[in-house]
């Protein structure tokens, strides 16, 4: 097999690597119609921050509206703590908390970028910014809710959120 010319052959390919390494053709939990999970990176624009993140290929995120989320242009993967990991950066990460002080807005200090945090509505998970997941592993994205932020308590009449993927 040649060597990928084009950064789409590039991450095809890396894509597949990905699929064959945890799911191959005959594994019987794909062929049941189960969401096949796979680990995805990404980060922070300086790089000093990187995290993995477990995940379907076909990546379904929440668009909120809220004041600091449409400043931002978050787009949110919210997962239980369990499938994120810190891989580098926890010494340049900066906390920002508002309101009710439940979130926790992690920034990074060098460059800005918030790629993840802890969420209001799921305080025992993480939301990664799906825009911060490198696209090698990514197959598609799709925005499947719209979460009226600015409304929060009426969104969230529970409290909190549950968890989708």
């Amino acid at each position: 097999m040649g060597h990928p010319d084009t950064g789409r052959e590039v991450a095809e390919e890396t894509l597949r690597r990905a699929y064959a390494a945890i799911a191959p053709d005959d594994d019987p939990a794909t062929s049941k119609g189960e969401t096949m999970m796979i680990r995805h990176t990404g980060g922070c624009h300086c790089g000093r921050v990187r995290f993995e993140v477990t995940a379907p290929a076909d990546l379904q995120v929440v668009e909120c509206n809220c004041s600091m989320c449409s400043k931002f242009g978050f787009l949110h993967l919210i997962v239980p703590k369990e499938r994120f990991r810190l891989v580098s950066g926890d010494d340049v990460l900066t906390n920002y908390q508002f309101n009710t002080g439940t979130a926790r807005h992690l920034f990074c200090s060098v460059c800005g970028v918030k790629s993840f945090y802890v969420p209001r509505s799921h305080p025992d998970g993480f939301s990664v910014n799906a825009r911060c997941v490198d696209e090698a592993t990514v197959r598609s994205l799709t925005v499947v809710e719209q979460v009226d932020g600015r409304n929060w308590e009426r969104h969230y009449p529970e409290g909190r959120g549950k968890f989708s993927q």
